[in-house]
């Protein structure tokens, strides 16, 4: 899809693959993770049989909170994948997305946090709530730095 015109968002770019084995604490960045189908990234916390089975986040909203002072980066906010150059916050719940060779549907965008979690007090701050997008596994397979972050189809607004 990829248009550059009618408002639809443009291709992006993973920047980082991050994992935990422990929920609630930074992810470790990395340069590639395995995506399995209707689960996860292979040997992360997160992964289950779940709507937010991946968890994506723009670099530009991590730059954000460098701007404000916070010594933060990939894997900071516990996002599975750092993307560059495509803005998550317009693509709405039912888009789906090629990250490489696998296939992911938006579930949700943005969370609720109903008490600060660590990485709040880790990092100061949690733009997740605000800016994170999760998703659910349709194909899995490899993701790795560089890979291109494409829309395949929009979900209804």
């Amino acid at each position: 899809m990829n248009e550059q015109n009618g408002g639809a968002p443009q291709g992006g770019v993973v920047e980082s693959v991050n994992l935990s084995e422990r929920k609630t604490v930074r992810k470790t960045p990395g340069a590639e993770g395995v995506l399995i189908e209707a689960r996860g990234f292979e040997g992360d916390a997160h992964a289950g049989d779940w709507h937010r089975q991946v968890s994506l986040l723009a670099a530009e909203s991590i730059e954000k909170m460098v701007a404000k002072g916070l010594d933060v980066g990939a894997g900071d906010f516990a996002e599975n994948i750092t993307t560059r150059g495509i803005d998550l916050l317009k693509l709405p719940v039912g888009t789906e997305i090629t990250v490489g060779e696998t296939l992911l549907r938006i579930t949700q965008i943005g969370k609720v946090c109903h008490t600060k979690c660590a990485i709040y007090y880790q990092a100061g701050d949690c733009v997740m709530p605000r800016e994170g997008i999760f998703a659910e596994v349709l194909r899995g397979g490899a993701v790795k730095v560089g890979d291109r972050v494409e829309v395949e189809r929009m979900g209804a607004a």
